[in-house]
């Protein structure tokens, strides 16, 4: 019975947080109400079914002529060249982001220096690729390099990022033994850390392809090389079976894409 009591008196004496929740609620509600006044309904445009009835036409009835199309119109070298962007984008993205990564993390590198490489990293991560594309097609042009270029440079942001929060996961012992054994700081990196980090490095460059696939065809729009291009002029000018080609072949590349990819994750997180 005291034990009862002595329980009963523990869950009375709880600490009150009902306000916090109540608290947060009202000002997530408060947040939705601000965020839907500034969204005004017009309706749906004069033509706007017209337009969804024609892309559904156009996916379920492709143009095959330009699906098939082997030439540098058709659907399979526009989906390699977005390929490629995307694949040169991560590798020299994943590359550049190893030194940031390393200086980013003060158990490496001073905390004054880790402060200034991971403001800097924060920075490229904050500004979207679309914005990245129009600052660096005025620097190689329009192209397929502008899309590399693109791509590397967000790539950095993210991948260096997480190779920070893996670094900060490493045995710290393998690094106390290393400077024991009188050990530089390359060596110790060399030796200690990167043999730790390759499946988590690997499995995230294996991440990042799989967004930036997806990024090169939007970068397209502006003129950053790819399927987005050639995506934007057939919607112009509504010839619906190509933007169903262009859809389908697009649909069909991201399947295989991400088939891939999470076969490859699980094989290095799980050997399997």
């Amino acid at each position: 019975m005291q034990q009862s009591e002595r329980i009963l008196k523990r869950y009375n004496e709880r600490p009150q947080t009902w306000w916090r929740y109540a608290l947060s609620f009202l000002v997530v509600a408060a947040a939705l109400l601000w965020s839907a006044m500034g969204i005004e309904y017009k309706g749906i445009a004069t033509r706007g079914s017209d337009v969804a009835y024609g892309v559904l036409h156009g996916i379920f009835n492709p143009d095959t002529a330009v699906l098939f199309d082997p030439g540098e119109y058709g659907v399979g070298y526009l989906l390699f060249e977005t390929a490629a962007i995307a694949l040169l984008g991560t590798l020299f993205g994943a590359l550049l982001a190893v030194p940031f990564a390393f200086l980013s993390s003060d158990r490496i590198v001073p905390k004054p220096v880790a402060f200034l490489v991971r403001s800097f990293v924060l920075m490229v991560r904050t500004i979207p690729s679309l914005v990245w594309a129009l600052i660096w097609i005025r620097v190689t042009g329009p192209g397929a390099l502008c899309g590399v270029v693109t791509q590397s440079v967000c790539s950095i942001g993210m991948i260096s990022r997480m190779y920070v929060t893996a670094i900060e996961d490493v045995d710290t012992r393998i690094l106390e033994s290393l400077d024991a054994m009188g050990c530089t700081r390359f060596q110790k990196i060399r030796y200690g850390i990167l043999p730790q980090l390759t499946a988590n490095m690997v499995s995230t460059v294996i991440y990042r392809f799989d967004i930036n696939i997806k990024d090169a065809a939007t970068l397209g729009i502006v003129g950053a090389g790819g399927i987005g291009a050639s995506l934007i002029q057939a919607i112009s000018t509504r010839r619906w079976g190509i933007v169903g080609a262009f859809l389908t072949g697009m649909i069909l590349l991201m399947l295989a894409i991400e088939f891939a990819s999470t076969r490859a994750r699980r094989k290095l997180a799980h050997g399997q």
